[in-house]
């Protein structure tokens, strides 16, 4: 009997889906670490309780992760004498919640010694954050192995940066073979919480385009509120990404850019190509809040599944800070 085509498309993404998760899957513990994930979140619910923020600091740091030789942990690697490591490259220096990373893996070291990479535990820890102050949840695809290697020019020239058009952005995220969906959906995600400091937008706001001008694709009225808040030559000032709704996971991110008050210039600049712009329109009330965490949550895993080590490449760090 012929298989009907909706089921035959069916079966067929659900194969490419096993495919390109390169081997992940969300059970890959099941026998080695059960308690894995129940260990990560009670460890993890500890800090977000006393301290929110770092919701937004767990999830910025997997995105930074990710996007250099792929989840494998790389960010987590502390310098040494013969080396300088992502976390000490200029883009990354603002990351912070590095202790709550190794506080967790301690937590399931003492349960399951030598079994879980620092990767997958970076990938919970984002999940279990998000979903501690309000946003989705979502399965996480398990398995990555940990990566030897950590080099502050690679994360310098391959990250996304705050000032990108969206055809450097679109092509940023194609490297990775992510969508322009995904882009305006982990743009979203990614900046519906947390905050930045003042010396992020300063070219924005005093010299945009070398005479003393602020980017006229930023509301005026935003314009003069920044400025109250940041001196031209303020350097640590911290500001919200989502002035109002900042430890909020919500859509609120996409109501300010389609007032053009978007802090970055890559939040601008979703309202320049049609598909972000349309994104951006359909998303920017509160109704369409279960669509937009049922999007991030596809997102998620996708972003999770870049260029991930796993049987036996890699390794799988004793303390996540230092290669073994």
């Amino acid at each position: 009997m012929a298989i009907p085509k909706l089921v035959l498309a069916s079966i067929l993404l659900f194969v490419l889906q096993q495919v390109n998760s390169q081997g992940l899957k969300a059970d890959f513990y099941k026998k080695t670490c059960p308690s894995l994930e129940s260990v990560v979140h009670a460890t993890t619910a500890r800090y977000i309780s006393r301290m929110p923020s770092l919701a937004a600091a767990l999830l910025r740091m997997h995105f930074h992760d990710c996007f250099i030789r792929g989840c494998d942990g790389s960010v987590l690697i502390s310098s040494t004498s013969n080396n300088t490591a992502e976390k000490d490259s200029i883009p990354n220096l603002s990351l912070r919640g590095f202790q709550v990373i190794d506080i967790v893996k301690s937590a399931v070291e003492k349960q399951c010694p030598g079994r879980v990479s620092c990767a997958d535990i970076l990938a919970l820890v984002a999940r279990d954050a998000v979903s501690l102050i309000n946003g989705p949840s979502w399965s996480v695809p398990l398995g990555r192995r940990d990566g030897r290697v950590s080099n502050a020019t690679e994360a310098l020239f391959g990250l996304p940066a705050p000032f990108f058009n969206a055809t450097q952005l679109i092509a940023s995220f194609a490297s990775k073979n992510l969508t322009v969906k995904d882009l305006v959906v982990l743009s979203g995600g990614g900046h519906t919480i947390g905050f930045s400091q003042c010396s992020t937008i300063r070219t924005r706001l005093y010299n945009f385009t070398g005479v003393g001008d602020s980017d006229p694709s930023m509301d005026p009225n935003y314009v003069s509120a920044l400025k109250r808040k940041c001196s031209p030559t303020d350097k640590t000032s911290i500001i919200q990404m989502d002035p109002g709704s900042s430890q909020f996971f919500d859509v609120n991110y996409y109501a300010t850019v389609e007032k053009r008050r978007g802090l970055f210039q890559s939040d601008a600049a979703l309202l320049t190509n049609n598909e972000t712009n349309a994104y951006v329109t359909k998303h920017s009330t509160s109704s369409a809040t279960m669509s937009f965490f049922k999007d991030f949550a596809t997102s998620m895993v996708k972003m999770g599944n870049i260029q991930v080590l796993t049987g036996s490449a890699g390794e799988i760090r004793r303390i996540c800070s230092a290669i073994n």
